[in-house]
């Protein structure tokens, strides 16, 4: 089961089938994504005990009634046939992620997948075409093939996968350190080269939390201010960072369109893939894209399902390990905290870009969180004393969370709105 949903993982990503003569037409990533779904039917090794695996397919009807809902029935089955797969990779996955060992081997997929990305965009910077015979994308900016097309989306990607780089090349790693801190630095240089401003500032809060961390909030917020006037140098689309500059005004307005369209739609949303039947522009933000999609009650189930993911790494950062134990015990909890923080990171990087893109259906994001749940999992039976978490024992607090992040949004572009 786990090298068959590593094997979707790189197939997902490097995407040979999307650019291999011959390979478009080959079922190649349905095929592999049903043999390892048919392992983990038969394994022993099947968890539901994070609220995650109950959330997403939750979230999954409510696609399907909201495309009901809105006057298609079929759309439901469509909703199925596109949104199922995630489904399916995210409880395999999930499941196969409950030991640090594969985590780090995870992990270790995901960078290197990543890296290919980063030095396909290398060679492209470089001679304006990359070995998938894909071009540079307007303004000279990096992209790939399939999901990946938009240089946006491989910003996202760059950002996610630059903490596990990271992780991965810390001190003890022997040999492979300075392979794994190369990576980390060809992650940062495609970050460059994508030209994202989602994906610079993406990177920027992924150093800023980590350094909060360890030296506290003033220390976090001046690198901070020092981080986005070195990004304004760097990158010429940061120097338009401006509410008012033409690509972000569109953005404000595609905000405002999405809130239109959830006061209009509120319980269901105007459909899945809808926003752009009543706007020109996509949301160019997630958390807008769900809600005007899916209205309030799909909002509510996909923010839990994403907060969770943060409350489970927060809660191993900060709980207090065993006191008064061996060595061996104290430096096992320690390397657990580090892995914690370590994905804490990736969410942090991932949805900091996802803030502006509407990404709120790739499956990448959904891989990334089944490894979150996964390892929470595998954590609480190395250590029990780490809390479980039940939706049953105060699920009920993501309603007025939903509520409360609805009417920060609300707040958040109507200030926008007076500075365009």
């Amino acid at each position: 089961m786990f090298p068959l949903i590593l094997l979707y993982v790189v197939l997902t990503i490097i995407r040979p089938q999307d650019y291999i003569a011959g390979l478009e037409t080959v079922p190649i990533l349905p095929v592999v994504l049903l043999m390892a779904f048919a392992m983990w039917l038969a394994s022993r090794s099947k968890t539901f005990e994070a609220p995650q695996f109950v959330i997403l397919p939750a979230f999954l009807l409510i696609l399907m009634i909201s495309q009901m809902s809105n006057g298609w029935a079929g759309g439901a089955l469509d909703e199925l046939a596109r949104f199922g797969p995630v489904v399916i990779a995210f409880f395999v996955f999930g499941a196969a992620c409950g030991t640090q060992k594969r985590v780090r081997i995870a992990m270790g997929v995901f960078v290197a997948c990543a890296t290919v990305l980063a030095l396909h965009g290398v060679e492209q910077a470089s001679t304006g075409v990359g070995w998938t015979g894909t071009p540079l994308s307007e303004g000279g900016r990096i992209q790939y093939v399939g999901i990946f097309n938009d240089p946006n989306d491989l910003g996202l990607l760059f950002a996610a996968t630059l903490p596990m780089a990271v992780f991965l090349g810390r001190r003890g790693a022997g040999a492979m350190r300075p392979v794994w801190l190369g990576a980390a630095l060809l992650l940062l240089y495609g970050t460059y080269l994508t030209n994202s401003r989602g994906a610079m500032l993406a990177v920027l809060v992924v150093a800023g939390c980590y350094v909060w961390y360890r030296k506290g909030a003033l220390v976090a917020g001046a690198i901070g201010v020092v981080g986005l006037a070195a990004m304004k140098l760097l990158s010429s689309r940061m120097e338009e960072l401006d509410a008012g500059e033409e690509s972000a005004a569109g953005r404000v307005d595609a905000w405002y369109s999405g809130l239109e369209m959830f006061r209009e739609h509120p319980a269901f949303g105007v459909g899945p893939g809808n926003f752009t039947e009543y706007n020109d522009l996509t949301a160019h933000n997630s958390f807008v894209l769900v809600l005007a999609e899916t209205g309030f009650i799909g909002f509510v189930l996909w923010l839990a399902f994403v907060g969770y993911g943060f409350w489970m790494m927060l809660t191993i950062v900060r709980h207090h390990g065993p006191t008064g134990a061996d060595p061996t015990v104290e430096a096992e909890w320690a390397a657990e905290r580090q892995m914690a923080l370590t994905l804490l990171l990736s969410l942090c990087g991932l949805f900091a870009a996802a803030f502006f893109l509407s990404r709120s259906y790739m499956v990448v994001l959904y891989l990334i969180a089944a490894m979150v749940a996964g390892y929470y999992v595998g954590a609480r039976r190395r250590w029990p004393t780490l809390p479980m978490f039940r939706l049953s024992n105060g699920g009920w607090r993501w309603l007025p969370a939903g509520a409360c992040s609805v009417f920060a949004l609300f707040v958040l572009v109507a200030v926008l709105l007076r500075t365009v």
